[in-house]
């Protein structure tokens, strides 16, 4: 009962993904990045355990396929995960378990991939996929926001979806952009709303951040 994607600006250098469920709190269970590293996702059974793991083998210099790999071999319960990963080069990977229930898959583009379970239809991950694609110039947050929408254009889910979450690295250990949607009716157009109020000042919270005596 989910979809999302990770992707990576190659412009830019930083790395992202957006996800959103109708169940609640998806930001603090599924997405997971690390500057000039890479970004992960854990979805449908979720275990919030693997996100960390591939972001340590990522750290660690596995690149994506080999991360997953490692993580399926490893685990237990992988029949019923679904997972994603992009790593620092831009190169993607994503498993989907035997037991994750359809309509279920899996999309790779150019610095992107996307995974989806339990929606209407099997061709969301693609259009999320060409949605990243478009606009290549675009900030990566916006073509995070804009994939997602694609998603929910595309049939989204079977019942009504009530969190999204957006999160970007760049450059420092913190956050260049972590936003959360909970208990709401349209989650993915208040996580654009509240883009659109973060953005002009989020260069100025990493300046805060590093360089106060600057302001």
């Amino acid at each position: 009962m989910t979809f999302s994607i990770v992707g990576r600006c190659a412009r830019t250098g930083m790395f992202g993904l957006v996800v959103t469920t109708s169940s609640p709190a998806v930001g603090s269970r599924c997405g997971f990045a690390a500057a000039g590293i890479g970004a992960a996702l854990t979805q449908n059974r979720t275990d919030p355990r693997l996100g960390p793991l591939a972001i340590d083998l990522l750290t660690r210099g596995y690149e994506a396929q080999r991360t997953l790999d490692a993580i399926v071999a490893a685990t237990p319960y992988h029949q019923w995960r679904q997972l994603a990963c992009i790593d620092r080069n831009g190169r993607t990977a994503a498993f989907t378990g035997a037991s994750v229930k359809p309509e279920r898959n899996e999309a790779h583009g150019v610095d992107c991939v996307s995974i989806a379970n339990i929606v209407r239809s099997a061709d969301i991950p693609a259009q999320m996929v060409r949605a990243f694609e478009a606009n290549p110039a675009d900030p990566l947050p916006v073509r995070l926001l804009d994939a997602l929408e694609a998603g929910e254009r595309g049939g989204s889910e079977f019942v009504a979806l009530v969190s999204a979450a957006l999160l970007v690295v760049h450059e420092q250990s913190f956050p260049y952009v972590d936003l959360r949607i909970d208990s709401d009716p349209d989650p993915i157009a208040r996580l654009r709303r509240l883009w659109l109020e973060y953005e002009p000042m989020a260069d100025l919270y990493v300046t805060r951040a590093i360089d106060p005596d600057s302001l």
